[in-house]
């Protein structure tokens, strides 16, 4: 009997059938995923490319931007396709292999056909013997050993039979298990270098790829920040918790994104020394002389610098500072994005009394202001007409004497003919320009909704509630608005003073527990200091109902757990109230009509199939409610990054539309929600708000902003007016807690009757059988 043997692969058969499986398993989807395919550019979009200089350049840019971009995609080709020859080598190998045993056929082999005779037999062997004998010049030693073996196999009675019940006339063979390893690797004179190449891969190169790999990635936040940076900017805006542009723009120049040590890409040049303080004598606002650090750093003053210039469109040596222009635009869309994140954080950790300093809202909108301004390479005073291409500070004040067009929505609305000759000093082709980039800009159709989420009447808003707020935003073109008179414009974003006199608010006096206001420069006393027994004035320019607002939206904004089991519990006993009330006027119902019983009756089955009709549908529209939740967490969890692209001609790459909507209060400017990020505004999104009510009753104005980070002049904002009300009294008293008398002897009655049988029980009942008996 055949026994089992084990070996490595001596002739490599077992080698290349495993390397031709896994180069397979390799370059299948490396193909596919890797291969250079050229981008299909749709003709009609290059029609609705701008022409202008400054996109042109913007374009060559981007092709510039990586230059060994062709010579990456030729080594791609070039692997994939030698991937492949190897492949179709190693296919064409193993065909190869002769696996003599494998499929033995004497007749076959003999050229004979099935049942031929020993005549037969014997002549086909001559015949082919003579051909393949090895010392033949046409001689085959492997097919002569084979045509021998079938001779043998039809002539000798023992080799017929071992081939007829085994399939090999030489009888039973062991059973060969290939390892897929050449035997050259576990041989002693190899195995110093084999444990050597072990050593190398698994002890040093991988430990050595895992901790570059990890060092690298512990520096940065999720959102391709710097963790120095993103401290940085805690600590600062921190310490000034009312800050101006300017100061933001010191700020964003002094990320560690720009300094060489932290960042390889930053270029420092000789001529550093002589271009940057040539640029910053034409800067005079620069506040170069600022020996606070970082601030007084060479590459934040340089990165300063650069920023004020490309904020001026000042022009830059090509060759050098504007290459590093190229370096700091293209990270400041991610910095602001981080800024706008910490300012946020310490206002809600100002708000858990966690910080002393709270920070105003005016220095998270200042944040927001500058990403436009980064974008659009304009300063904050800057009309927001100078986006388009071909622009100028002529031809705009122009625009707004003779035709009154302040804003991109009246220039869009204007006749068409009444466009082209307002801007008849331009070419044809620097019109079209100007058509294309106006007519691709957005126009947001911006609308909110106001609830309760989880409580009966959602419409009723209750001191201390979860108030949600739903804001839909609908992304139309402004082509749309071509020649349309009759288009509503826009409100825009009114900031708000210092002293917060817009808007308006009713509600009661501050109470102990409000917290400290912002600091500004005029002093508020704090919302929380009692009132001192003299009658002491408050100082000029703060208005008591300011302060007494103030403290009610911040306290609006601290979203607490005991104040959202507050509103559940008001919730309870609002509907436990709503039951009772109905259960005592039903119950009078019943007393004053004793002779109409029938009528009662008809009428409570009436109101039993109005109430169940009723309770189905709310159990639907929970359903529906909370199907839609689910496919907004969906949504969430996979959200893009890809919405329209920007016309941004001083931007180096391609930027898509994002969207800050946030809720506050203009009159204490404090922020009551943290700003939502929208970054997949295509045709139509929704996003939820959600805020703590504030803790007294009364009606608050707060306001509902939406800001873009690409565009300026697309600001909107809408009033929110909330009417807050006292949440209903706990009950003392429930009809239902009424037990008459009789009912509760009923009830005790019951209760002494056991499902279990006692002693006593048993006893009893056999009295009573024989009696009867």
């Amino acid at each position: 009997m055949g026994g089992q043997k084990f070996q490595y692969d001596e002739s490599g058969g077992t080698f290349f059938y495993f390397i031709l499986s896994f180069l397979a398993l390799i370059l299948v989807p490396t193909t596919f995923y890797f291969w250079p395919r050229k981008k299909k550019e749709d003709p009609t979009t290059k029609d609705e490319h701008c022409n202008c200089d400054g996109c042109k350049q913007k374009r060559i840019t981007m092709e510039r931007s990586d230059p060994y971009k062709h010579k990456k995609e030729l080594l791609v080709k070039v692997l994939i396709v030698a991937g492949w020859a190897l492949l179709a080598f190693l296919t064409y190998k193993v065909s190869q292999f002769d696996y003599e045993m494998s499929n033995f056929d004497p007749y076959e082999i003999l050229g004979v056909p099935l049942g031929s005779s020993q005549k037969d037999i014997k002549k086909a062997y001559r015949t082919l013997s003579v051909i393949l004998h090895p010392d033949k010049e046409t001689g085959d030693e492997k097919a002569f050993m084979k045509l021998t073996k079938a001779y043998q196999a039809l002539t000798d009675d023992e080799a017929r039979k071992n081939w007829e019940k085994y399939g090999n006339p030489d009888g039973p063979g062991a059973t060969s298990f290939g390892i897929a390893l050449p035997s050259w690797i576990v041989e002693k004179e190899n195995s110093v270098w084999v444990l050597g190449l072990y050593a190398l891969v698994f002890m040093v190169a991988m430990p050595t790829v895992v901790g570059t790999w990890w060092y690298r990635s512990i520096r940065y936040s999720g959102d391709k920040v710097l963790l120095d940076t993103t401290n940085m900017y805690w600590y600062f805006f921190h310490k000034t918790p009312h800050m101006a542009v300017k100061r933001v723009i010191m700020i964003l120049a002094a990320s560690f994104e720009f300094e060489k040590r932290h960042n390889n890409q930053v270029i420092e040049r000789p001529s550093d020394n002589v271009e940057v303080p040539a640029l910053i004598r034409e800067l005079p606002y620069l506040n170069e002389k600022c020996k606070e650090l970082p601030f007084a750093r060479s590459y934040s003053l340089k990165a300063r610098a650069i920023l004020h210039a490309h904020l001026s469109r000042l022009p830059l040596n090509p060759l050098t500072l504007e290459v590093d222009r190229q370096l700091i635009v293209r990270k400041c869309p991610y910095l602001i994005q981080e800024m706008v994140s910490c300012v946020s954080h310490l206002i809600m950790l100002a708000y858990a009394r966690k910080i002393q300093r709270l920070p105003s809202i005016e220095t998270i909108e200042n944040c927001m202001k500058l990403s436009p301004m980064v974008i659009q390479g304009l300063r904050e005073s800057e009309h927001p007409l100078m986006q388009l291409p071909h622009m100028t500070k002529d031809l705009r004040a122009h625009l707004a004497r003779k035709y009154n067009t302040r804003n991109l929505q009246q220039l869009a609305q204007m006749k068409p003919e009444q466009r082209r000759s307002a801007l008849r000093s331009l070419t044809d082709e620097q019109y079209n320009n100007v058509v294309k980039v106006l007519g691709q800009m957005p126009l947001i159709d911006f609308s909110m909704k106001c609830e309760v989420v989880d409580d009966e009447n959602s419409n009723v808003v209750t001191a201390g509630a979860i108030v949600t707020v739903t804001v839909e935003l609908v992304r139309r073109s402004m082509s749309e608005l071509f020649g349309d008179l009759t288009a509503k414009e826009k409100q825009g974003i009114t900031e708000s003073n210092e002293n917060g006199d817009e808007g308006d608010a009713d509600g009661e006096e501050a109470t102990d527990d409000q917290p400290q206001q912002q600091e500004v420069k005029v002093k508020k006393p704090p919302g929380w200091k009692p009132k001192s027994s003299k009658g002491n004035k408050p100082k000029a320019g703060v208005k008591p109902h300011n302060r007494k607002l103030a403290a009610a939206a911040a306290a609006a904004a601290a979203a607490s757990a005991a104040a959202a089991a507050a509103a559940a519990a008001a919730a309870a006993q609002t509907a436990a109230t709503s039951t009772g009330v109905k259960t005592k006027s039903s119950k009078s119902e019943r007393k004053a009509g004793g002779d109409d019983d029938n009528s009662a009756d008809e009428d409570s089955g009436a109101e039993s199939d109005n109430d169940a009709s009723e309770a189905a549908a709310d159990d639907d529209d929970e359903w529906e409610k909370f199907q839609q939740k689910i496919n907004k967490r969906e949504k969430l969890e996979g959200r893009s990054k890809v919405s329209h692209p920007v016309h941004s001609p001083l931007f180096p790459e391609e930027k898509h539309e994002y969207w800050w909507t946030y809720i506050c209060d203009r009159r204490s400017h404090t922020l009551l929600t943290v700003p939502y990020h929208v970054t997949n505004l295509i045709h139509r999104e929704e996003v939820q708000l959600k805020f703590t009510a504030p803790k007294w009753a009364g009606m608050y104005v707060f306001t509902v902003c939406l800001r873009s980070d690409s565009y300026i002049g697309m600001d909107q904002q809408l009033d929110l007016k909330l009417d807050v009300k006292d949440p209903a009294a706990i009950p003392t008293e429930h009809p239902q807690w009424d037990i008459s008398e009789s009912e509760s002897d009923h009830d005790e009655m019951q209760a002494n009757d056991s499902e279990f049988t006692t002693d006593s029980s048993d006893g009893e009942d056999e009295d009573t059988r024989k009696r009867a008996d």
